[in-house]
């Protein structure tokens, strides 16, 4: 009979001891599903690196270019209002308002908003803050340059070339645009847009030179 005593010289084994291995053997886990437990998890938060350093970027360049915008509207504004153009922008209302149409041969001021518009269309500068800076004065003076004369279509015929002020035209179709969009559909822009020329027409045609 074996009683778990020494047998030919042998030391037994306690029965607590083996059994405990053979448990532990059993429940700790496996060397080739840690491995791949490790890999997925470094690669896991490696794509979390990443991911969140391209956000980062796309961040920063998306405050620096509307900063950068913010700053040429800025410019342009100051440019806008300058003593030089204010004169410019005097002489032009003048003329409109008293229907001296065929008197209007300098474009300057349309050529300030062809060039606000080229640098809007191409993305340099933010459409919404165009149309906060510019908006009433796009709309009074491209209505009031193609209605009840069009000035700018004259000038089209004369030198030849339909592509003159288009992209003032597409900036007046933009500001339109926002127009309905902030107002309502049910806002009679046609309206509001006629008055608001005569009305901006007044008061440039007092400006002084600062």
């Amino acid at each position: 009979m074996i009683d778990g005593s020494n047998v030919a010289g042998r030391t037994p084994f306690p029965r607590s001891r083996v059994g405990s291995c053979v448990i532990a053997r059993q429940n700790s886990p496996r060397f080739g599903e840690m491995a791949i437990d490790t890999t997925v998890l470094t690669a896991a938060a490696a794509w979390a690196v990443a991911i969140g350093t391209v956000a980062l970027l796309w961040w920063q360049v998306r405050v620096s270019q509307h900063l950068n915008s913010a700053n040429a509207v800025m410019s342009l504004r100051e440019r806008f209002d300058s003593p030089a153009y204010r004169r410019r922008r005097k002489r032009l209302a003048e003329g409109l308002l008293l229907g001296r149409h065929e008197d209007i041969t300098n474009l300057e001021v349309a050529a300030f908003f062809e060039l606000v518009g080229s640098l809007t269309h191409s993305g340099v500068l933010n459409r919404k803050l165009v149309w906060e800076a510019f908006g009433t004065w796009v709309s009074g003076y491209y209505t009031a340059l193609r209605t009840p004369v069009d000035v700018i279509g004259r000038a089209r015929e004369l030198s030849k070339d339909p592509l003159i002020m288009h992209e003032f035209e597409w900036l007046f179709r933009l500001v339109q645009k926002i127009d309905r969009k902030m107002l309502g559909a049910e806002f009679d822009i046609a309206q509001s847009t006629q008055q608001e020329v005569f009305l901006m027409l007044r008061r440039e045609a007092v400006l002084e030179p600062e």
